[in-house]
């Protein structure tokens, strides 16, 4: 039997390496080609022979790492439900957790402190944050760990330590040590922890939006002609060769072939080009694509899951799920750490309780949970997320909407940036950019008014565009009589008597319109600039010539520059012809570019890129866009866009500006900067105060560290990560 391929959630995860073990689980189930556990959506792509396993062995299978699958893979409520979750706990957290800091701070040594402490944190240890203690002790139990078991263990010795002296504040005491306590240290990292994963949940949880918002275009019902009556149908109960009508302002349900009638339809979603296509018979037709004008007829030719925009869904998801895993430095290193920080407790405990001064129980005691303070990894998982909230803080400042971590961790790595030509590069709105109007008339601001008169009554996007440029320069709109639209060519009308004719080459012509030799030489220079031609006539004469043009972005090409000096290579897609693109790439100074491009070959281009070893950006604003931001490694999305094109981007530029892209990979490098700096500083606190609070320096020199000196080193490596971040608001992009 031949393999299939299933998505589906995978519940459980709370960092990459539980991606990782997930996935090493699921790749080991009998039957299973193929798992690609990612992070990012929370989901997995699993390639398996259903006749040796299905959804139930390899959910069996997965729990026994601690996970487990569900089928819906973009339940939003599911999504909602757990974000909410999260959100509750971190508040409750951090509520209790400020009384304590407070005293822990400032009234250390007020009457029953330390008991009002340990109330106030245990719910934080018990409720709040349980779920770190659940997770380690899973882990634990397969012989993994991960940032969960760091936390858990370093809070937890700190509380249970702190615990036993508030119960029992004698036997340090008999024996010549102070009971101190660290309720704060507990509470207030569990409390930052909370807050942090909560923020990226509920980042993660918009993940899947681009899919469902897709699924949101698609036509619920259809009107379709069978035995010679039209029925209200499911799209879901088509099939090829239903005849299906199609009216004013509805959306194409399925593919297909017109069989009757004529009409514009918008395919912007699907091709990126603002201008609606014109359709009679023969013609093609997409589902989800919306008429514009007329009604018209078509044969079905696609249904389910053969049209173009179920398949463009799949290549979201799969592009989704075929994302490198995020392997955070600290999760990383955190299988090493946990497991090595435990051996040196153990190893402290052992060498003082055999070797060490008397009491040597106490010392012992105080060394190993000194040891397991010191290793708490407050300012190791303050490390990054400080720094990316910091970045995306001052992106949003400056219009640059960063949406995942991810992407503003990548941007800095990029080799090439892919730009789409309409509504990114240009504004991707039909502008009137030329009015030529004949030297021989005697009034032409007559001839504009009836031109605005006879443009008025058009439905296409191109008259209204040439209506709206007369409007605002003043003119008039004159009465037109007999007006008729012709589909795909023009239309006509009467006024004083005479015979107006508004339209395209083809129109002119079979209306035996003479072209004097004044307009040819226009003509042929608005053609060479990629530009739309709209003639316009009177009494069998060419009297005005409109160019009308998706006209480029002031910034693009500066910003194009910069992005070149900047070492990056700089290419250009569209579904527009050739001269089209070979115009617009030259006025924004790219050189590689390509025309004639539908979804899969954006997707096709970016992979391509990426197999060369280059770390790639696609840059787009419309549906057409989605599959290949999603599977770039960075997508950025320009704010004028569709929602489904944002939802796909891990990074938004408001009002499209291509300059910002620049500062957007600049803010990029910066923020990892200085998450490398910070996860330098914590790593060196931690190389350094493990040894000393084991007590190696005691044979030498006496000195062993205090647990209140550990806590307050352990503060203090917190404070200088978020101070140190906090340094990325000053600079410059």
């Amino acid at each position: 039997m031949a393999d299939v391929k299933e998505t589906w959630r995978v519940e459980g995860m709370t960092c990459a390496s539980c991606a990782t073990a997930a996935q090493k689980s699921l790749s080991r189930t009998e039957g299973v080609s193929n798992a690609q556990v990612n992070y990012a959506t929370g989901s997995v792509l699993i390639e398996y022979d259903p006749s040796l396993t299905g959804y139930e062995r390899l959910n069996s299978a997965l729990k026994k790492t601690g996970y487990s699958l569900a089928r819906d893979v973009y339940g939003e409520e599911r999504e909602r439900k757990r974000v909410v979750a999260l959100r509750n706990n971190t508040i409750a957290a951090i509520l209790f957790a400020i009384p304590v800091f407070i005293y822990g701070m400032f009234f250390m040594h007020a009457p029953y402190a330390d008991p009002i402490m340990m109330v106030l944190t245990l719910p934080i240890v018990a409720v709040f944050g349980r779920q770190f203690f659940i997770n380690a002790w899973k882990k634990a139990l397969s012989l993994q760990s991960n940032m969960d078991s760091l936390v858990a263990i370093g809070t937890g010795s700190a509380f249970l330590f702190s615990s036993f002296n508030t119960l029992f504040p004698g036997y340090l005491r008999e024996r010549g040590l102070e009971p101190h306590v660290y309720f704060e240290a507990a509470a207030v990292i569990i409390a930052l922890i909370l807050l942090g994963r909560f923020l990226e949940e509920r980042a993660k949880s918009k993940t899947s939006g681009s899919i469902r918002k897709l699924m949101g275009l698609q036509v619920k019902t259809a009107r379709v002609i069978r035995n010679g009556s039209e029925q209200n149908l499911p799209v879901e109960q088509l099939v090829p060769g239903d005849e299906i009508m199609v009216r004013p302002g509805e959306k194409v349900p399925v593919d297909g072939t017109v069989t009757d009638g004529s009409s514009y339809v918008d395919e912007s979603m699907i091709t990126g080009e603002p201008i609606p296509s014109p359709k009679q018979n023969g013609d093609k037709v997409i589902g989800a694509t919306i008429n514009t004008t007329g009604s018209f007829r078509f044969r079905a030719e696609k249904v389910g899951s053969e049209t173009m925009l179920a398949r463009i869904i799949e290549l979201v998801r799969e592009a989704q799920g075929s994302k490198a895993r995020i392997q955070k430095v600290v999760d990383r290193f955190a299988s090493i750490f946990v497991p090595v920080v435990i051996v040196i407790a153990v190893i402290s405990f052992a060498v003082w309780y055999f070797f060490g001064p008397p009491p040597q129980v106490s010392y012992a005691f105080i060394t190993s949970v000194t040891v397991l303070i010191i290793a708490c990894p407050c300012a190791l998982g303050l490390a990054t997320p400080t720094a990316i909230m910091v970045g995306i803080g001052k992106g949003a400042d400056n219009g640059i909407l960063v949406r995942d971590a991810r992407s503003l961790e990548s941007a800095h790595k990029l080799d090439a940036i892919v730009l789409d030509k309409t509504g990114t590069i240009t504004s991707g709105n039909p502008e009137v950019t030329d009015l030529i109007t004949s030297p021989d008339l005697d009034d032409p601001d007559e001839m504009l008014s009836v031109l605005l008169g006879i443009e008025k009554l058009s439905e296409h996007p191109l008259g209204r565009a040439i209506a709206a440029n007369l409007e605002e320069k003043g003119y008039e709109a004159r009465d037109i009589k007999k007006f008729n639209s012709i589909t795909g060519k023009g239309i006509t009308g009467e006024y004083g008597q005479k015979k107006w004719v508004a339209g395209n080459r083809k129109l002119i012509d079979e209306n035996d319109v003479s072209v004097p030799s004044f307009f040819e030489e226009k003509i042929h220079a608005l053609e060479k600039e990629a530009k739309t031609v709209i003639y316009f006539s009177s009494e069998g004469k060419v009297v005005c010539l409109v160019g009308i043009a998706d006209s480029i972005r002031e910034s693009s090409a500066g910003g194009v520059r910069r992005l070149k000096e900047m070492g990056l290579e700089v290419h250009m897609l569209t579904g527009d012809n050739e001269t089209t693109a070979a115009a617009i790439a030259g006025k924004a100074g790219i050189t590689t570019y390509r025309s004639g491009v539908l979804p899969p070959d954006k997707l096709e281009y970016i992979r391509q890129l990426q197999s060369e070893g280059k770390v790639t950006a696609m840059v787009g604003d419309g549906i057409n866009d989605a599959p290949a931001l999603a599977l770039a490694d960075v997508g950025i999305a320009v704010g004028s866009g569709t929602d489904i094109a944002m939802e796909s981007a891990g990074i938004t530029i408001i009002r499209g500006n291509i300059e910002k892209i620049a500062a957007a990979i600049d803010l990029s490098r910066q923020t990892v900067r200085t998450i490398h700096q910070n996860l330098f500083w914590a790593f060196i606190y931690n190389i350094i105060g493990i040894p000393v609070a084991a007590g190696v320096l005691y044979p030498f020199t006496g000195l062993l560290l205090n647990p209140m000196i550990a806590g307050g080193a352990m503060a203090f490596s917190s404070v200088s990560v978020v101070t140190n971040s906090l340094r990325l608001k000053r600079k410059k992009t």
